[in-house]
């Protein structure tokens, strides 16, 4: 039975009525509102599958974002189910509403809400990734960023609704922090965690399906009374091997993708209330195949770079300054993906190319918002909300979803 079609799950989202199911363009649905070609009508058959097993297990989302890790865990089994989830962002908490209506989601820091929500009851498994900026590689690393505390309300929450599970993603340098050395002392005898067991590893989301190269710290607990989940297996290596399928690439996930973004006009069309403003959205992937303008010197850049090539192919009359001064360094920068490997690391720029390795691969122009989450793994049911900005912000964000699932399966096995 299709969810929000007379099913267990139904949708009352702000949505587009479309089909799901394909990547062709969107059936149209208008309103009488008299507003030009808004259109604002409630969903049909998008969203994730409501879980039917009598034993349902109950997930709280923390610095949710837009839901990636969330849509992991309902890609995996139809037993899990979100019940909460906590973001910051208000486009991207209406993007996690959009997509999974019946979750209960608070738009605020996470402070407030520990301070003024009720904690949900009986959560099996608390998931989320604190914000990383303060010990990213690509930030400044700055010790003191009070974003590097955030691990501390998230610890708190699992004080007062004791889960069975919990994951924790992040980026890699996380692990080697000061503050997962004190995550890990509080669950030490005497620690306000001793309860818990705690266990990290850096997996790279290429090995279990995502079209993407994409590391990250996952740290997994559980109560020392529970039986250990471990970590999941690989699925997929650089080659087929023994029991392992090969990567997946960039051209296995846009297959089909027209090469021409053909969805300029959808997004001035459809546009959401998120508390006293109307944001564009909700839109499905799909409806992110919108185009950009460049400059005509940027086009001749982008005719001039070979599939898998970069700023080092260009000629000098082609060559910015700083880049004829500077010829070490990333190579990434206006770099062309190969099609036959996968992406490199999908971040909430990639729809710049001078930010990293985005034009595509035999296209001249950089991956569109619906290449970077296809490229993610989203499915054509989730939704977005908000700018392009944002949206991007949300599609980089995201831990991509089948590495999300492979977590999810393996706790599935101990829950």
């Amino acid at each position: 039975m299709e969810p929000g079609v007379g099913s267990p799950c139904p949708r009352a989202s702000l949505l587009v009525l479309r089909d799901a199911q394909t990547r062709g363009a969107p059936r149209r649905a208008r309103t009488g509102s008299g507003r030009g070609s808004m259109a604002v009508v409630r969903v049909v058959g998008a969203g994730y599958a409501c879980p039917m097993s009598s034993r349902t297990i109950r997930i709280l989302d923390l610095f949710a974002g837009a839901g990636g890790l969330t849509a992991g865990f309902h890609e995996a089994s139809d037993r899990f189910r979100s019940v909460a989830a906590v973001e910051l962002d208000p486009a991207a908490a209406a993007s996690y509403s959009a997509t999974f209506a019946k979750t209960d989601v608070f738009t605020g820091p996470i402070q407030d809400w520990l301070a003024r929500a009720d904690m949900p009851a009986d959560v099996d498994v608390v998931v989320g990734g604190p914000p990383c900026q303060g010990f990213s590689t690509l930030g400044k690393r700055d010790a003191a960023d009070e974003r590097n505390s955030l691990w501390r309300q998230y610890a708190e929450v699992l004080t007062r609704v004791r889960p069975g599970y919990f994951v924790v993603e992040n980026v890699p340098a996380f692990g080697g922090s000061r503050q997962y050395q004190d995550f890990l002392a509080a669950t030490r005898p005497g620690g306000f965690l001793e309860d818990y067991a705690l266990e990290r590893r850096v997996l790279n989301a290429a090995d279990y399906g995502a079209p993407q190269v994409r590391k990250r710290t996952v740290a997994i607990g559980h109560r020392r009374d529970l039986e250990a989940p471990g970590f999941p297996e690989a699925t997929h290596a650089p080659k087929a091997a023994e029991g392992l399928l090969p990567y997946r690439t960039v051209g296995d996930a846009l297959l089909g993708v027209p090469a021409a973004p053909d969805m300029d006009g959808r997004f001035d069309e459809v546009r959401t209330r998120v508390g006293d403003r109307e944001l564009p959205g909700a839109f499905s992937p799909r409806e992110l195949h919108f185009s950009r303008r460049y400059q005509p010197i940027s086009r001749k850049r982008f005719a001039a770079i070979p599939e898998g090539g970069s700023r080092a192919d260009l000629p000098d009359e082609l060559k910015a300054p700083c880049w004829r001064r500077h010829t070490t360094g990333s190579m990434d920068v206006m770099g062309r993906l190969r099609a036959d490997r996968p992406s490199v690391t999908i971040r909430t720029e990639f729809f710049k190319p001078e930010k990293g390795r985005y034009l595509h691969p035999t296209e001249h122009r950089a991956i569109t918002h619906y290449e970077a989450a296809l490229l993610q793994g989203f499915p054509d049911s989730h939704r977005f909300i908000g700018s392009r900005t944002t949206i991007a912000r949300q599609i980089g964000n995201a831990v991509p979803i089948p590495l999300g699932a492979a977590i999810a399966r393996r706790l599935l096995e101990v829950l």
